[in-house]
């Protein structure tokens, strides 16, 4: 049976009051904000964001220090978060692996080690192809992988994670094989799609449109219920929002995401919590934040409380049963 670690922090979140709140808790020293990445890579980016805006506009009187723990897929992270149990001067930032790597890998740490705080924006994930690709829609790379099981070379970013899952999802939906090929991160996703040397990829539009301003690579469609927001032209006066969804294109996901979301080790006074979390609301407020999930082509929404406690039981429940038709399971 799959357990609900979230249901006493979303209680908790969802009665948090207004920005004019005088709060209980105060940092007593500089808060460290845990990566669960290495240096350098969007993960990273987005950390050093957050800590850019909050410096800037003075959101907290203490400082943030970025700390990366990218070990273990960003497991060394979370472990980090099990061994300071209530320690409410440390934050934690991650994507979807925070709760999906126990599932798929034994590791020192459960969900239970963790309280979500906020989710700050969200990963849309497309199907990409080479701009020469025979395939120009969606169908017709399915339609290729049900006639040569097993052949079509479909890239990922590492294995077991987001990218394979969504294949498989894929495979699942449609009744196509294909040939995953799981690669170190979605750059080098991208620079293996452009060069020939796989036939598909399901990049973030962040990690994709550099080859897609240069015309090496189409998107064919985005895992989303509705289209992207609107762009200035990326390539072939074609930006974001001439993208079709890939349900309406004939794929039957209607939406799959990948959220950033900041958590707190578990025990955190609940006051601790509801500091964080406005703090958080400011930054996702400010034109800075705005303009950096512009351009990175993210969906900047910002969730907290029932409604981010509803998105990971959602997310987690889907991957699960993929990952149990694929046999990923841990014992």
């Amino acid at each position: 049976m799959m357990k609900k670690p979230f249901s006493i922090a979303c209680t908790i979140l969802a009665a948090l009051s207004t920005a004019t709140q005088a709060f209980a808790f105060e940092p007593n020293r500089p808060v460290e904000f845990v990566v669960a990445s290495g240096a350098g890579g969007g993960t990273d980016n987005f950390a050093r964001t957050i800590q850019s805006i909050i410096t800037k506009y003075k959101l907290m009187d203490q400082s943030m220090v970025v700390l990366n723990k990218g070990g273990g897929s960003g497991a060394e992270a979370f472990l980090y978060a099990r061994q300071n149990k209530g320690d409410a001067n440390k934050l934690y930032f991650g994507t979807n692996n925070a709760y999906l790597l126990p599932h798929v890998a034994k590791m020192a740490y459960s969900t239970e080690d963790l309280t979500p705080v906020a989710a700050l924006a969200f990963d849309e994930f497309l199907i990409w192809v080479k701009s020469d690709s025979p395939y120009g829609k969606p169908t017709d790379l399915v339609e290729a992988a049900k006639a040569k099981p097993g052949t079509i070379a479909f890239a990922g970013s590492q294995s077991k994670d987001t990218d394979e899952t969504l294949v498989a999802l894929i495979e699942q939906q449609t009744g196509a094989s294909f040939k995953y090929v799981p690669f170190n991160g979605g750059g080098e996703v991208g620079v293996q799609l452009a060069g020939g040397h796989v036939a598909a990829n399901v990049n973030n539009p962040n990690e994709n449109v550099g080859q897609w301003q240069a015309g090496a690579v189409k998107p064919l469609c985005v895992f989303s219920s509705t289209q992207m927001a609107r762009s200035e032209p990326i390539h072939d006066g074609k930006g974001w929002q001439d993208i079709p969804t890939c349900i309406e294109a004939g794929i039957p996901i209607k939406s799959y995401k990948m959220p950033r979301t900041v958590w707190t080790a578990a025990d955190v006074p609940e006051d601790a919590l509801a500091y964080y979390t406005e703090v958080l609301r400011k930054v996702s407020e400010t034109s800075e934040w705005k303009e950096y999930v512009r351009k990175t082509s993210q969906t900047g929404d910002f969730l907290t409380g029932k409604a981010l406690g509803d998105f990971i039981a959602t997310s987690e429940t889907n991957a699960v049963k993929v990952f149990k038709t694929e046999g990923w399971l841990v014992q």
